[in-house]
C-alpha cells in the first residue's frame, strides 16, 4: 500500500437510502474532525465499510465489499445492519479492526480515531463543513430521514430486530435539517424512515417549535412545513393507514409532490396474514381510487414480493387481479429469500425456486404492460422535470413521479443554442414518446 496522508478515512456505503443517510452523519462528524475523505483505497488510512444486512444476498456482497477493502487497503472498520452480528463477519473476515452495528455512530468515529493518525492542528474556522454535512447525494437532491426503527412485526422482516423499535426525530429539527438543506441548493427533499406513516406515535404526537410556530410530530403537520420550503417533498416508505387520506390534499394542491411510495407486499388476505401485514387490500383499492379522484396526477409506486411460504397459485393469481384493477405506476418485486432469523422461515409450505421464479416473470411481464400504458397516457403533456445529468446526446431527468435510482427518467433531447441546463435545474419538457419505463421530450421552457 502506497503511504498515505494523515488523518485520510476511505468510506465504502451499501444498502438503502437510510443507511446512506447513516454514512453521510458519520462523514459529517469525521470532517467536523478535520478528516479528509479519501476517494481510492490507495490514498485512506482506515477504509470504513457501511454494510447491508437484510437480506442474504445483501449480507454476501457486503462481506465481499469488506474482503475487497481489506485487499486493497488493509485497515478496515465494520459499520451498519449486519455489523450487529459481528460473529458472521469476523468468521470470513477476522482482521478487521472493529465492527459496530446501525446508528452507532459514535463507536464508528471513535474506531477511526484509534486506528488512523487524528489531524494535526485542525481548524475549525479555516476547515469549515458546510450546515448541510457531508451529502453522498448530488448537490440538488438529498433524503431527509425523520425517524429510526419500526414496530411492526412482519414475518419476513429483521429491521426491527436490527435497528429497534420507532424512534421518531423531534420535528424542529427535522425541519430545521430540511431547511439547511434547500439553503444549501438542495432542489428535491426524499423523506425516508422504515415507516413514514407512523411518524409521531411514540411521541403521542408531541408538539414541536419551527420558526418560532408550534408543530405537532405527526406525518401531516410535517408535510404542511415542508411544502413551505418552495422544493420538491417526495414522500417513501408510507404505510396505507387512514390518516395518509388527509395528506392527499397537500399533493393535490402541489406542496408535496403528488407520489407515494407505498410497500404493500401482496394482495391475498391469507399471504398478508402470514406476513402479518394489513389483509384489507379491496378496502385500499376503493381508497386509491378515490386518492386519484383527489390528485389524479397522483405516481403509485410500490413493492411486492412472491414465493412466499404457503403462497399457492390462486394467490399468486389474486395478486395479478389485484395490480390490474390498482393500475400502479411503479412496482418493484422480489422473490422471497428466507432471512436468517426471520420468523417467515418456520412457515409450512416454502414455494420451489423455479415457481417463484416463473411468478416473478410473470408479474414483472403484467406490471411492464401497465406501466407502459401509463406512461404513453403522458405523451403529449409538458411536464416538469428536474434535470440530474448532462450528456452529450442531451439531458437525463425525473418528472415529479419519478425518485431517483429507482424510476425512470426523462431524456431531454439537445437543447436549444444557449438554454445551457445543468444539474438541478428545474425544466418543462414536452413529452413526445414513451417507452415501458422511460419518457423522451424536448425543452418547451427556459430552466429556473
Amino acid at each position: 500500500m502506497t503511504e498515505s496522508k494523515a488523518g485520510r478515512v476511505g468510506f465504502v456505503s451499501l444498502g438503502c437510502p437510510k443507511a446512506l443517510v447513516d454514512s453521510e452523519r458519520i462523514l459529517t462528524q469525521l470532517r467536523l474532525e478535520g478528516y479528509e475523505v479519501s476517494p481510492s483505497y490507495d490514498g485512506a488510512d482506515v477504509v470504513v465499510v457501511n454494510t447491508c444486512g437484510f437480506l442474504d444476498s445483501a449480507k454476501q456482497e457486503s462481506l465481499e465489499a469488506i474482503g475487497e477493502a481489506l485487499a486493497e487497503n488493509g485497515r478496515v472498520i465494520v459499520t451498519g445492519c449486519m455489523g450487529g452480528d459481528e460473529g458472521a463477519i469476523r468468521a470470513v473476515h477476522p482482521d478487521v479492526l472493529a465492527v459496530s452495528g446501525p446508528q452507532q455512530y459514535e463507536q464508528v468515529v471513535a474506531a477511526v480515531r484509534a486506528w488512523a493518525p487524528a489531524p494535526a492542528a485542525h481548524d475549525p474556522y479555516r476547515d469549515l463543513v458546510p450546515p448541510q454535512g457531508i451529502k453522498l447525494t448530488p448537490r440538488h437532491y438529498a433524503y431527509l430521514k425523520i425517524a429510526e426503527g419500526c414496530n411492526h412485526a412482519c414475518t419476513f422482516c429483521i429491521i426491527p430486530d436490527l435497528r429497534g423499535r420507532l424512534v421518531s426525530r423531534p420535528v424542529g429539527e427535522v425541519l430545521d435539517e430540511a431547511e439547511r438543506l434547500v439553503a444549501a441548493g438542495v432542489r428535491e427533499l426524499l423523506v425516508i424512515s422504515q415507516d413514514t406513516s407512523a411518524y409521531g406515535v411514540d411521541l403521542k404526537y408531541r408538539t414541536g417549535f419551527w420558526q418560532g410556530r408550534p408543530v405537532k410530530t405527526s406525518m401531516l403537520e410535517l408535510c404542511r412545513a415542508l411544502g413551505e420550503l418552495g422544493v420538491w417533498v417526495r414522500l417513501h416508505y408510507v404505510y396505507p393507514y387512514p390518516h395518509v387520506d388527509a395528506v392527499i390534499p397537500l399533493l393535490a394542491e402541489g406542496r408535496i409532490l403528488p407520489y407515494l411510495d407505498i410497500p404493500f407486499q401482496h394482495a391475498s388476505p391469507a399471504v398478508l396474514k402470514a406476513m402479518k401485514r394489513p389483509a384489507h387490500q379491496e378496502k385500499t383499492l376503493d381508497r386509491i381510487r378515490d386518492w386519484r379522484a383527489q390528485c389524479p396526477d397522483l405516481v403509485l409506486r410500490s413493492t411486492f414480493i412472491v414465493g412466499f411460504p404457503g403462497e399457492t397459485e390462486a394467490d399468486f393469481q389474486l395478486l395479478l387481479d389485484w395490480l390490474g384493477a390498482a393500475q400502479l405506476d411503479r412496482v418493484g418485486c422480489f422473490q422471497y429469500e428466507a432471512v436468517a432469523g426471520a420468523r417467515a422461515n418456520a412457515l409450512p409450505g416454502a414455494v420451489p425456486e423455479e415457481v417463484k421464479r416463473e411468478r416473478w416473470e410473470r408479474l414483472m411481464a403484467a406490471q411492464q404492460e401497465i406501466s407502459a400504458a401509463r406512461l404513453q397516457a403522458r405523451v403529449g403533456r409538458t411536464l416538469e422535470v428536474l434535470v440530474d445529468e448532462i450528456t452529450d446526446a442531451g439531458a437525463i431527468g425525473r418528472s415529479r413521479g419519478d425518485a431517483p435510482e429507482i424510476d425512470g427518467h426523462v431524456y431531454i433531447d439537445p437543447e436549444p443554442e444557449g438554454s445551457a441546463l445543468r444539474p438541478g435545474d428545474l425544466v418543462q419538457v414536452l413529452i413526445e414518446e414513451a417507452d415501458d419505463y422511460d419518457l423522451y421530450g424536448q425543452l418547451a421552457a427556459p430552466a429556473s
